[in-house]
C-alpha cells in the first residue's frame, strides 16, 4: 500500500497529495484536474488537456487519471494509450493509422479510454480520391484527412472516450481547442498553485510562500531540492523550449522574442500595450519594430500560456477599454528565471499570483476602471483609478484589490478610494500581505491575508 501525505479538501479528491510509490518516487497527485476530467467522463466530447508546456498535461492524463480508471474498475486492456513522441507509436502519426489501430482495439463490450498524447505530432494525409489539380487553392485542405477528422468520427462511438494531450511549435494547445470548437471539452492546466504547493511542501506557511514567490509552480522545479539546479532547470525552460516553440512557429528571431519577453516580464501588472512596448524596444533593444509586430507576437506568447492579458473594464461606463491592457506571467518562477532572479519585487509578484489563482478557479478576471474627481494643488482634476481585478462568477461581481500593505489611514485610503466609488454594491475585498485572519472595516470592505486568501479555495464566495 502507498503512503499518501494529503491537503486542501476540495471535494471527493485531494486538491494536491504527494505519493511514495514502491520504488520510493515522489509524484504530485494533481487533484483539482483529476476532478475536472472526472466531471467531463462520457460527455460526447474530446477532452482537450491544454496549458504551458512542462506543467503535467501528460502526468495527469496517463499516470493520474489512468490510476482512477484502474482503481475504479476500468480493465487494463480497455484504455488505449498512445505516445506519439515514442518511436514505438510512431506509425500512428498517420490519422488513418490511428484509426485503424483503434478500431482494432476496441469492441461493442463495455466502455473503452483513448489517451493521445503530443497529439500535434500527427501529420495531415492526402485523400486518395482527392486530385489537388481540380480543387481550388482555397479548398485544398479539405483534400487531406488529418487527426481532427478521425477523433471527430470516433466520437460517434458511444462506448469510447477521448482525451488528447499537445502543445509545441507546430501546433501549440490552443489551436486544437479550437479545432474541436463544441466538440470538444477543455481542461485548462496551470503550474503548481500556491496551495497546491504548500501542501506538498513540509513547511511554515511564510516560508512557502517565500519560496514560490520566487520558484513557482513548475512542477520538476518543485520536487527539485537543489536551488541553483531548480534556477538552471527554469531559465532553460524558456530557452530551449518556449523560446523555441514560438520563435519556430511564427518565424521570430530568439533575440528579438527574448526581448520582448524580457520588458513583458519585467513590467507585469502594469499597464501596457503594443506601441508603448515598440517604443521601449526601438529606444532600449534597438529592434526597429511596430506595434502591429508587437501585437502578433504578443498574441503568439498568450498562445503559448506563456503571459496572460487582462483587460480593463470601465466600471461605471460597463464597457471594455481596448488600450491599454495588463500582462501576467502563467507562473512567476519562470518570470523571475528569465529575469536572472534580480527583479524580486513582492507587491507585484504577490498581484501575480492572486491573478493566477483567480483564473485557476475558472472566474473571468478584468481589471477594473472607476473615474472619479480628486483635489490636486487646490483643483479638482479628475482622473481614472484602478481596482486590480473585477472577479465576474456569472450575473455577479466580486471586486479584488492586490494591496501589499494598508498600514496608515492614507494608504489604506489610497487602496479602497477606488473601491468606495464604484457607485454598486457588490462584494469587496482587499487582498494584503502576510497571513493576517479576515475582517472587515466600517465600510463592509474585506481584509484577508494573501496566504489566507490562497489557501481557501472558497475565500472569493465566503467572504
Amino acid at each position: 500500500m502507498n503512503d499518501i501525505i494529503t491537503a486542501v479538501d476540495i471535494t471527493e479528491f485531494k486538491r494536491v497529495s504527494i505519493k511514495f510509490g514502491k520504488e520510493g518516487y515522489m509524484r504530485i497527485e494533481r487533484g483539482l484536474y483529476l476532478n475536472r476530467l472526472i466531471s467531463k467522463m462520457h460527455n460526447g466530447k474530446v477532452k482537450i488537456i491544454t496549458g504551458i508546456r512542462r506543467c503535467g498535461k501528460s502526468y495527469l492524463l496517463r499516470h493520474i487519471f489512468k490510476d482512477y480508471l484502474l482503481e475504479n474498475g476500468v480493465q487494463a486492456d480497455h484504455i488505449l494509450e498512445i505516445a506519439l513522441d515514442q518511436k514505438e507509436f510512431e506509425k500512428y502519426r498517420n490519422p488513418n493509422a490511428l484509426y485503424d489501430y483503434v478500431l482494432h482495439h476496441i469492441s461493442n463490450e463495455g466502455d473503452y479510454f483513448l489517451f493521445v498524447d503530443e497529439i500535434q505530432l500527427s501529420y495531415k494525409v492526402k485523400r486518395d480520391d482527392a486530385d489537388l489539380s481540380r480543387i481550388a487553392r482555397e479548398d485544398q485542405d479539405l483534400a487531406y484527412t488529418t487527426f481532427y477528422d478521425i477523433l471527430n468520427d470516433l466520437m460517434a462511438k458511444p462506448n469510447l472516450d477521448i482525451y488528447v494531450t499537445g502543445s509545441n511549435s507546430r501546433m501549440l494547445s490552443k489551436d486544437i481547442a479550437t479545432n474541436f470548437r463544441d466538440r470538444g471539452s477543455e481542461i485548462r492546466m496551470f503550474p503548481l498553485s500556491f496551495s497546491e504547493f504548500y501542501a506538498m511542501s513540509g513547511t511554515e506557511k511564510a516560508d512557502a510562500w517565500a519560496e514560490y514567490v520566487v520558484y513557482g509552480g513548475m512542477p520538476l522545479a518543485v520536487l527539485e531540492p537543489d536551488e541553483s539546479e531548480r534556477a538552471n532547470y527554469l531559465s532553460g525552460l524558456f530557452e530551449r523550449v518556449y523560446i523555441a516553440d514560438v520563435a519556430e512557429r511564427y518565424g521570430v528571431e530568439d533575440a528579438y522574442l527574448g526581448s520582448l519577453i524580457d520588458v513583458v516580464a519585467s513590467s507585469v501588472g502594469s499597464l501596457t500595450n503594443p506601441r508603448k512596448l515598440a517604443n521601449t524596444l526601438n529606444s532600449v533593444h534597438h529592434a526597429n519594430t511596430s506595434d502591429k509586430t508587437v501585437k502578433k507576437y504578443l498574441d503568439a506568447l498568450e498562445d503559448a500560456f506563456i503571459f496572460e492579458k487582462a483587460h480593463r473594464y470601465d466600471i461605471k461606463g460597463k464597457a471594455y477599454f481596448e488600450s491599454p491592457l495588463k500582462y501576467y506571467a502563467t507562473d512567476v518562477g519562470l518570470r523571475n528565471a528569465r529575469l536572472g532572479f534580480r527583479q524580486i519585487e513582492e507587491n507585484h509578484l504577490m498581484e501575480n499570483i492572486l491573478f493566477n489563482e483567480l483564473v485557476i478557479r475558472g472566474y473571468k478576471v478584468d481589471v477594473g476602471a472607476v473615474r472619479f474627481a480628486q483635489m490636486k494643488d487646490g483643483k479638482k482634476v479628475e482622473k481614472m483609478h484602478e481596482i486590480d481585478f473585477v472577479v465576474n462568477m456569472g450575473m455577479k461581481k466580486v471586486y479584488i484589490q492586490s494591496a501589499f500593505s494598508v498600514a496608515g489611514p492614507d494608504k489604506r485610503l489610497q487602496e479602497i478610494a477606488p473601491l468606495l466609488k464604484s457607485g454598486d454594491f457588490f462584494k469587496k475585498i482587499v487582498v494584503t500581505s502576510g497571513n493576517s485572519k479576515l475582517h472587515m472595516d466600517e465600510n463592509g470592505i474585506n481584509y484577508v491575508g494573501i496566504i489566507p486568501f490562497l489557501l481557501d479555495s472558497d475565500s472569493v464566495d465566503s467572504m
